[in-house]
Order: C-alpha cells, then structure tokens, then sequence
C-alpha cells in the first residue's frame, strides 16, 4: 500500500482509532545485527558470532536484539506517513513493550500500526499514541508489540 500522504495535523486528526497503511518488508542483515551491537556494546555471542551461534543457539543462527526491532519503529511508522507540515518529531517514550518471537538474521519485518490517540501537546504539536506490531515474514508471533508514544510539533 502508498505512503499515507497528509497536509497538517488537522488532517491527521481524522486518523485516530485508524490502522496505517502496510509497511514494506525490511531484511535484517548480520551486518545490521552487528552494527546494532556497536551502537549499544551488546556483543552477546547469539547476535554477532554467527559460528557459535550456529552451534549453540536453539534458533542455530544469530538473532537480532530484541531492542532493535523498537529501534526500528521511528524509520517504520516513517515510512508509513507523512505530514508535510510537520517541523520536528520527536520519541517520547513507550508503554507496554513484548517481543513474542525472535528475529533471526536474514529474517523479513514490516510494521502493522495504528493511530491510538492524539493529544494536544504544547508548542503547537500532538502527542500521538501508536499500536505497533512488527510482524516477521511467515511467522505466526510477531517480533515486537509496543504502544510507542512520540510527539510531531508543526
């Protein structure tokens, strides 16, 4: 499905209690995998070393970090939507964050979200409560459910 294409916040408006569009599948790589663990120094072996992984691992590969497929929200929900009068948006938190189903290497993501709440936020902005579900390509558990809360300031 297109990209949700809207002209200002009054508009957007009209979303909430509305799903997005489908997100796009992404690949998560080993490269991806292993970037994340420079980023934040989580070197556990069950993401970076694919031979041990292999060996040990009961998913007998590596596996993304559960944090990572949050991390991944903002750039989904990006690729979802657009407001054009929107200056700034910023990450304001999450609430009730579950990973149901590891992420292994190579694995295919795309986002299920939808509109939950929006609020009215100082400095001419809304806070925007998101129901995120990331689902892993022929999985039957998704990797990541959240209500990810960020704010757009027009």
């Amino acid at each position: 499905m297109a990209k949700l294409v809207l002209n200002d916040l009054k508009e957007f408006s009209a979303y909430e209690g509305k799903a997005l569009p489908m997100g796009e599948w992404i690949t998560i790589t080993q490269e991806m995998i292993n970037d994340f663990a420079k980023a934040t120094l989580d070197f556990q072996w069950i993401h970076v070393d694919v031979e041990k992984a292999t060996q040990y691992s009961p998913f007998k590969k590596p596996v993304a970090h559960g944090f990572m497929s949050v991390s991944l929200l903002s750039k989904m929900l990006g690729d979802l939507l657009q407001v054009k009068s929107v200056k700034m948006g910023v990450n304001y938190g999450l609430n009730k964050v579950r990973f149901p189903n590891a992420v292994m290497v190579d694995s295919k993501l795309r986002l299920h979200g939808k509109v939950a709440t929006i609020e009215e936020y100082p400095g001419n902005g809304v806070k925007v409560t998101w129901h995120c579900s990331v689902e892993i390509e022929e999985a039957d558990k998704p990797a990541c459910v959240a209500e990810f809360i960020s704010i757009m300031f027009e």
